[in-house]
């Protein structure tokens, strides 16, 4: 068995950006708009009035201040309320095969790397554009990589579980080099017409490169001391879209096409399990967590984040033990924890040891524990 690094990262930002101020500004025009049109409905007790949005509820409720995303213009109009994104050819390289490559290329060079030292390819995200061909095959090829290429999905843990599928292939042999990218388009799956999620998401694109440690050529790359997955089936996060939609006579535009959640059962469910899993993990290991520089969380509610590092630390994790991004990224499923190590890992020492943790619906559980060389 080889031991296995993590020698270089890479990150794509989409190109425009939301405030807060601008998306309560639209939802609010939304709002009204939909409680004129349903007025008689209203009053009689139809349907329910849609509510007024407000920055200061967003930030309260979620800890999120902005959020990048590929089309701005569709989600703050009030008669759409949701990205325009233009269909492109088959000849033409589509969406998350552009971020993926940009992002893949970032982390290629910072571990001095060229695309045909790559062997594997696995993207993984939320959300794939589409069914077939593979977008991992997609990028592979525009990359120029060998080897071979395959998409998986575990919803905000595809990274982590993605990650431990590049580590086991590096450190068996069946690959010398994999990467690991995550595109992530979620303004494309988010209900912005819905007050209780409509600030929760934002566009983004990470990768990772995973290689053998005796042939790495990056300094200070992160050596891989284990990595733990778990799941437990709950309904309590769920998006329904899939190809069966035409068969079931669905319109495309009803609730459940879309990510909805059980807010408060995901927080008061997933904190508990989160913080054992690492902390288990971390004692499988002879570790603790006292023993940790630092946390790399997944990024979905400032509240978890506070709440799973109290109760692995004692204390409210403070923001060089467990650095926030979701104030500017917002929520960006599997490559929120990613953005965080990539944005927060430079600055460490050789011989720190940290966890990249993500989790979300499934609900999944995956993390990686590393220690910088």
């Amino acid at each position: 068995m080889h031991k296995v690094v993590i020698s270089g990262t890479g990150l794509w930002v989409a190109p425009e950006v939301i405030s807060n101020d601008e998306l309560v500004v639209a939802f609010n025009a939304y709002s009204r708009r939909f409680n004129e049109e349903h007025a008689v409905a209203i009053a009689a007790g139809e349907i329910a009035a849609v509510p007024e949005s407000s920055a200061e509820f967003i930030e309260k409720a979620s800890g999120i201040k902005r959020r990048y995303v590929v089309d701005k213009a569709g989600v703050l109009d009030p008669a759409r309320m949701r990205p325009h994104i233009p269909p492109r050819p088959d000849d033409a390289l589509s969406l998350q095969a552009e971020m993926g490559v940009a992002a893949a290329r970032e982390a290629l060079a910072a571990a001095g790397r060229a695309a045909a030292d790559i062997d594997m390819v696995i993207c993984a995200a939320s959300n794939m554009q589409r069914p077939y061909p593979a977008m991992a095959v997609e990028i592979q090829g525009a990359l120029g990589a060998g080897g071979y290429a395959y998409d998986m999905n575990v919803a905000c843990s595809s990274a982590t579980f993605a990650l431990e599928q590049a580590i086991n292939a590096v450190k068996t042999g069946a690959a010398r080099a994999a990467l690991v990218v995550n595109p992530e388009i979620c303004s494309a799956h988010l209900a912005w017409q819905d007050r209780d999620c409509h600030f929760i998401f934002g566009d983004v694109c990470t990768a990772l490169l995973v290689e053998r440690a005796d042939t790495a050529k990056a300094a200070g790359a992160w050596e891989v001391l284990g990595s733990k997955l778990a799941t437990s089936f709950s309904n309590n996060i769920r998006n329904n879209a899939g190809f069966l939609w035409r068969c079931e006579d669905r319109d495309p535009d009803d609730r459940d096409q879309l990510f909805r959640q059980e807010g408060r059962k995901v927080f008061k469910e997933v904190c508990p399990m989160a913080a054992e899993h690492i902390g288990s993990q971390l004692q499988s290991l002879g570790m603790s967590a006292a023993g940790v520089r630092r946390f790399w969380l997944h990024q979905a509610n400032l509240a978890m984040n506070q709440l799973i590092g109290k109760r692995l630390l004692g204390h409210e994790a403070s923001a060089d033990e467990a650095p926030v991004i979701l104030d500017e990224f917002a929520n960006t499923a599997s490559a929120g924890s990613i953005i965080a190590f990539h944005r927060h890992s430079k600055d460490l020492k050789a011989g720190d040891v940290g966890v990249i943790c993500s989790f979300g619906a499934g609900y999944s559980i995956g993390s990686i524990v590393v220690r910088k060389t």
